[in-house]
Formats: C-alpha cells, sequence, structure tokens
C-alpha cells in the first residue's frame, strides 16, 4: 500500500489499528428544573456514568483505546434532560479485542432508574495484524532494501488504511510511499527526494520472490 510512509524516520506500517465508530444514546424524563426537580430523570446525568465505563475499556498495553469524542444533550439549563449522546472511537490491534469491545459496549446498561441505553456502530475497519504471510511480505523488503543500501525500521499505525482490508485476504506492507510528517494537520508535508527511494524499493519488492 503507498500511503505515506510513518513520521520523519520512514517505518513501514506492518500493522494497522482496526476502527470502530458508535453512538450511544441515553433517554430520560424531562421536567422543569426549578419547578419539578425530581419529576424528571437527567439523560445527561446518567450519559456521565456511561463516559466513564466507556474511557475505563482503554487498554494501553493491548493497544485498545476508546475515546469519547462528542456529547450532546439537553435543551435548555432550567429543563431536565431527556436525551443526550456520545459519539465514541474505539482502536484495537487484533479482531479479538475489537469483538470484545464491540460487546461491552453494547451490553452497557442504564444505572439510573428511569433511563434507556440504545447503541449503534460497530468496528467497521478490521485490524491490519502482523500474521505469517504479513510478516513474509515485510522480511521480503528489508532484503530488498539491503540489497538497495537502505535500512528499513516497522511500526504499528493507529489509523486505518485500505491496508485494513487487503490484508484479510492477502499479503499486505503499508507505508511504503514516500516519507513525510503532519498528517491531517496544517503543516502536512511529503520529503520529495525520498520518492526516487521508495519507488527503488517498490520495484526491487515487486521482482522479489516473497516465501
Amino acid at each position: 500500500v503507498l500511503e505515506p510512509a510513518l513520521g520523519p524516520e520512514g517505518h513501514l506500517k506492518t500493522a494497522r489499528k482496526g476502527v470502530g465508530h458508535f453512538t450511544v444514546r441515553v433517554t430520560g424524563k424531562a421536567a422543569h428544573a426549578g419547578l419539578d426537580p425530581t419529576g424528571g430523570v437527567s439523560a445527561i446525568h446518567e450519559l456521565s456514568h456511561v463516559i466513564q465505563r466507556l474511557h475505563a475499556l482503554t487498554d494501553l498495553e493491548r493497544g485498545i483505546t476508546v475515546n469519547v469524542g462528542v456529547i450532546r444533550g439537553g435543551t435548555r439549563g432550567n429543563v431536565i434532560a431527556a436525551e443526550a449522546a456520545a459519539d465514541v472511537d474505539v482502536r484495537v490491534l487484533t479482531a479479538a479485542d475489537g469483538e470484545a469491545i464491540a460487546s461491552n459496549i453494547r451490553g452497557l446498561t442504564p444505572r439510573t432508574e428511569g433511563t434507556s441505553i440504545e447503541v449503534e456502530g460497530g468496528v467497521a475497519i478490521p485490524p491490519m495484524e502482523r500474521t505469517a504471510r504479513n510478516r513474509g511480505l515485510w522480511r521480503a523488503a528489508t532484503e530488498a532494501a539491503i540489497r538497495l543500501g537502505m535500512d528499513l525500521t516497522e511500526e504499528i499505525s493507529g489509523g486505518g488504511s485500505d491496508g485494513n482490508t487487503t490484508s484479510l485476504f492477502t499479503a499486505t506492507l503499508d507505508g511504503l510511499g514516500p516519507r513525510g510528517d503532519g498528517a491531517h494537520a496544517r503543516h502536512e508535508q511529503v520529503v520529495i527526494d525520498s520518492m526516487v527511494e521508495r519507488a527503488a524499493l517498490l520495484g526491487e519488492l515487486l521482482m522479489s520472490p516473497i516465501e
């Protein structure tokens, strides 16, 4: 995959995290916060508990991150919120962890009486794992680099690409594009001179036997 290499060092991407997107909606009961403070059930209050439970699913050692990036809820400051929602981003290194995290999120139950929880979404982009056939392609790339007098290094990418999907069906190596920096930032850039060396590496790899 001719995605840019990872970072200015030019790491190849031999694993990519799978990506999941979920929306968690909480329903409560509206009431006037001043006139009838006990007559309503706050969806926002329940969502605050849910957010803490979601973030607790993060396990950095296993490469699992769960992030609540957007929250919505309520209508006015003097109204007990009947509805609230959160958009959740999930990143995992293995398909098994993706299934487990999705099951945990879909299994959320309310802790506040009078509220309900609805979950939409899933892990739509599978992880690109370091499978045996992917490792074979990586070894072929390192041998090709040696013949060209180049050094290759590998890293894990937290983002997804076409490589996540192709890895399900065939040997995949990502980050064969030019070196650069600042992905998705205002200073995003590529090192033009690196295009020549990467093209040479790709050509050498295409002519190499793959175990």
